[in-house]
């Protein structure tokens, strides 16, 4: 990069209130490694593995007492001191806490504020323990976002769930989270599957925390009768959560526990090429990024029909029913096809019009577009 380039660069600072690995991480891990173009962006966050991956990279990082373990005015205190350090032209938060921050903290004049919503649910159950607290939540959210410049959603889902709970005014702009192909992936598009003999034992496998709304119970049952069918087929549950003894007992209790793994934290690189189906039943996703590398890999995939699920995954594939035989049967067809042609044909003419994956680097130039031209450069 060029001196001149060097000194025309902007600088944002992007504010993320949580230090572990998560899909949130993996948003700002990757828009980091790639680069957004034009800008050169900081990232605050709480010390912890996104901090240490963040310094692994190459990326510029600045760590402190920031999130919901700091609390409110410290947060604000530290965002306030990042923010009189750097001279941001963009403040970016990511996530409800540091959107609250965010909105409410003193930023130098002209500093502009940014917020990417990646979490909003349709029940209000996945996020709030009342109904009471999500209309609290909701008027807070409402407030908030009279202080921001620009909205960005992950989903056009996620979208119309901000206007419809939200009420928000402000013009939202979508930007699905992006992903790329991996090394030696078939090159044919979503859907396009690898070449591999007939599936007689079929390695289905669950990655995702090990929570209520994640419904591994309907999994395991649903797998029971897969494994009726397919005796040899596996699962494998990879996460972890508050769940995880209950759903060992449950799968210990309905017979298959022989062919079902509970593998803990796993490297998902590893998990997906050791799988053939991957099976996701969330009450609600916004942009799934397991879904974005699974269908990017050319992984058959089941996944509940709710949230941005449409937008990445065929309509084949998804159940809008998410009872156990409802997914079984899912499970099973996922499982039939041994021809990759004839696959990719049912799974092409099965697809919506908002089936469309992005790369990583056009997801980056979509935020440097949303974010403009700056009256302030910062040298």
């Amino acid at each position: 990069m060029s001196e001149q380039t060097q000194i025309r660069e902007q600088r944002a600072l992007w504010v993320v209130p949580v230090g572990e690995l998560g899909g949130v991480a993996r948003h700002v891990l990757d828009a980091t490694r790639v680069g957004i173009p034009g800008w050169h962006v900081t990232v605050l966050c709480p010390e912890g593995a996104l901090a240490e991956r963040l310094r692994a990279q190459g990326s510029a990082v600045l760590t402190g007492p920031f999130g919901p373990a700091a609390g409110t005015i410290t947060s604000m205190r530290t965002l306030a001191r990042a923010a009189r350090q750097l001279r941001p032209a963009i403040v970016h938060s990511h996530l409800a806490y540091a959107d609250i921050v965010t909105a409410w903290t003193k930023l130098p004049r002209g500093t502009r504020r940014f917020t990417t919503e990646h979490g909003i649910a349709g029940e209000d159950s996945v996020y709030h323990r009342s109904n009471l607290q999500a209309r609290v939540m909701a008027s807070v959210h409402r407030l908030r976002f009279s202080r921001f410049d620009g909205v960005i959603a992950v989903a056009h889902a996620t979208r119309d769930t901000m206007v419809r709970k939200w009420r928000v005014a402000q013009p939202i702009t979508v930007i699905h989270n992006g992903v790329d192909l991996p090394a030696g992936a078939a090159s044919e598009g979503p859907g396009a599957v690898p070449a591999q003999p007939d599936l007689v034992a079929p390695r289905y496998l669950s990655l995702s925390r090990l929570s209520a709304e994640k419904r591994i119970d309907v999994l395991l049952e649903a797998f029971v009768a897969v494994h009726k069918k397919l005796p040899e087929a596996t699962l494998v549950i990879a996460g972890e959560g508050p769940l995880l003894s209950e759903l060992e007992a449950r799968a210990n209790k309905l017979g298959a526990a022989s062919r079902i793994t509970f593998a803990g934290y796993v490297d998902a690189e590893a998990a997906m090429a050791n799988a053939d189906v991957i099976v996701q039943l969330s009450v609600w996703e916004n942009h799934s990024y397991t879904l974005l590398d699974a269908v990017s890999r050319g992984m058959r995939v089941v996944a509940s029909n709710v949230g941005g699920n449409p937008e990445i995954v065929a309509a084949g594939s998804l159940v809008s029913e998410v009872d156990p035989a409802t997914v079984a049967r899912a499970m099973l067809a996922r499982a039939e096809f041994s021809d990759q042609t004839a696959q990719q044909a049912q799974l092409a003419a099965q697809a919506g019009p908002g089936v469309q994956l992005y790369s990583t680097p056009e997801m980056c130039v979509r935020i440097a577009a949303t974010y403009g031209v700056s009256e302030r450069y910062n040298a």
